[in-house]
């Protein structure tokens, strides 16, 4: 079968590939003329959802999408689905560096047993005809005070896996699917798919 995912980030298409091994998966690279789909809901499974529902609507082809982010515990379960846009809309790579540099601004009196935190992912898959399935991953964490590691994008680095000892940003690639929100909604989501 063949499936879209619903995204131009190739990082992550990359990734999913690699958990979506049974499929023939292509990117909107093959769809340059793919609307791009405000995230506009209040949940990660509402924006899910409306990006895949827009893309399998606009290829005629199932459609696989996700949305995720950070939620901390002390700042009340944000940024939430605003995670990407936090500190406002910059440039990728400075918007990552902002992000994160205002969460750990705003947690900078909260006590070390108070930093914790879940990353969050709901994977969303549309189908033509309008029906839809959405399923979630979860990985628990704590909020470090000072970015480590190299590897990931936005919050990875702050953000500590308390059982492996490593931010995500210290992970490899394979450690990380192993663990992380992403992975296990996209293991869920191939399990229904089959």
């Amino acid at each position: 079968m063949k499936i879209v995912l619903a995204t131009r980030n190739e990082g992550k298409i990359v990734e999913l590939r690699r958990l979506l091994t049974d499929y023939d998966v292509v990117g909107l690279e093959e769809f340059p003329d793919a609307p791009d789909v405000p995230e506009t809901e209040l949940t990660f499974a509402g924006n899910a959802l409306l990006k895949a529902h827009a893309i399998a609507r606009h290829t005629g082809l199932p459609a696989v999408s996700d949305d995720s982010g950070l939620c901390v515990d002390a700042l009340n379960g944000m940024p939430g689905v605003l995670s990407a846009r936090w500190s406002g809309r910059f440039g990728a790579g400075e918007k990552d560096l902002r992000n994160l540099q205002l969460v750990l601004d705003q947690l900078g009196d909260v006590q070390d047993g108070a930093r914790g935190g879940h990353f969050m992912c709901a994977a969303a898959i549309a189908y033509p005809d309008g029906r839809s399935q959405v399923v979630e991953g979860r990985m628990e964490g704590v909020i470090l005070r000072e970015p480590r590691g190299t590897g990931g994008f936005g919050y990875d680095p702050i953000f500590l896996v308390e059982e492996l000892g490593k931010t995500t940003a210290e992970l490899t690639p394979d450690e990380k699917s192993a663990v992380s929100h992403r992975g296990r909604a996209f293991r869920a989501l191939a399990e229904l798919l089959r």
